[in-house]
């Protein structure tokens, strides 16, 4: 498939399966709805272009919102001076977030380890700060960038007349909103799974597992580093870029608030929990993140009685009272306790408990397979 080994091909189709058919798996919990499906897939792209940079090369940056900021900026822009089309908001979200990532990329490559991941986070809360205040013009400050009724829209109001009402962005008359929305931000996603899986199979992913590995080495063997750094860093600036524009083409605003550094430490967390250095493990985390945000959050006691229905009257009363600490505003208690767990016991996230669980069934496989040949022998 489009020159890839046919192991990465395999895992492209069983992974396109499961996210073309999130409606319908994810409706057992309660997730099906198309506001979170578009989440779902807008992070998990996010959470794959940052493994790119710290799965493949280890540089941990915490600044990776500001590039989120600053597609969500480009793409309501695009839409209020151009016009609604999301693939030309997409264009502008790419364009944007990649300079933008070139210029930080540029001045935060020139260090490395701790100093970087400071530098980043430094540029990134500048970011925040500029949105918020100096910026104000451009970005609207704390109330966000909005469509009006007033925006040019120079293209579409070529060929259409202003409307009594805000626009919505659409494509050729699909409106980006419900599950034509998700279907959008679904093969946007599985786009930039099939690249990140070029990359990381490429001679170019190999350079940048090498620096993993060990970049003095190959400093000290005359192999300039430098360029490897700041193309991957642009290529995951970009990615976040464009899910920023994804976010604001399924609901037109951007706000300051995303370019926050609590926003680049989830995506960082995303990318533990599920397993850096691999495809997959981040986009699991990113799913589960916004699943406890979205769905678990809402838990409360009512509905923790109705689970714990079966258990006697006292004891019920008491495992509610214990287990709703853990729920509801409490949903963060959970998800801190499930990383620390996974950081103790599962350093590589959840898919290296995904890999210990296939060994272990390969092993117990492998040894009926030994004990049925070693019977047989004996019977013989």
């Amino acid at each position: 498939m489009f020159n890839i080994p046919k192991k990465d091909a395999i895992t492209f189709v069983l992974f396109a399966i499961v996210v073309l058919t999130m409606p319908i798996w994810l409706t057992p919990f309660g997730a099906s709805y198309p506001a979170l499906l578009q989440k779902f897939a807008i992070y998990a792209l996010l959470a794959v272009g940052y493994n790119l940079l710290f799965g493949l090369t280890g540089y941990l940056s915490f600044g990776h919102a500001a590039f989120l900021g600053v597609g969500s900026y480009a793409a309501v822009w695009s839409f209020k001076l151009l016009s609604m089309n999301p693939v030309l908001a997409l264009s502008f979200a790419i364009l944007f977030s990649g300079i933008f990532a070139l210029a930080i990329g540029y001045i935060s490559l020139r260090r490395s380890g701790i100093y970087f991941s400071i530098l980043t986070l430094a540029f990134a809360q500048m970011s925040y700060k500029l949105a918020y205040s100096v910026l104000s013009p451009i970005t609207h400050g704390e109330t966000g960038l909005q469509l009006t009724l007033q925006d040019p829209r120079a293209i579409d109001l070529m060929f259409i007349e202003r409307g009594s009402s805000l626009p919505t962005s659409n494509l050729f008359g699909i409106s980006m909103s419900g599950y034509s929305g998700f279907y959008f931000t679904a093969i946007i996603l599985l786009i930039g799974f099939f690249i990140a899986q070029k990359i990381t199979s490429s001679p170019f992913g190999m350079m940048l597992k090498g620096i993993k590995s060990n970049e003095n080495r190959m400093n000290y063997t005359g192999f300039n580093t430098k360029p490897y750094m700041l193309t991957v860093f642009v290529i995951s600036g970009i990615y976040a870029g464009v899910a920023g524009g994804l976010l604001s083409i399924t609901d037109p605003l951007a706000g300051a608030e995303r370019m926050q550094w609590t926003a680049s430490g989830e995506l960082v967390l995303m990318t533990i929990l599920g397993g850096v250095g691999t495809l997959i493990g981040p986009v699991i985390g990113a799913w589960l993140i916004k699943y406890f945000e979205n769905i678990f959050s809402a838990w409360n006691e009512s509905v923790l009685h109705g689970f714990f229905a079966f258990l006697p009257d006292g004891f019920e009363d008491i495992v509610v009272t214990i287990s709703s600490k853990f729920v509801g505003e409490g949903w963060h208690l959970t998800l801190g306790l499930m990383f620390v767990l996974v950081v103790v016991f599962l350093p590589g996230g959840i898919m290296e408990g995904a890999r210990r669980i296939g060994t272990m069934f390969k092993n117990n496989k492998d040894k009926k397979t030994k004990q049925s040949s070693d019977s047989e022998k004996g019977e013989g």
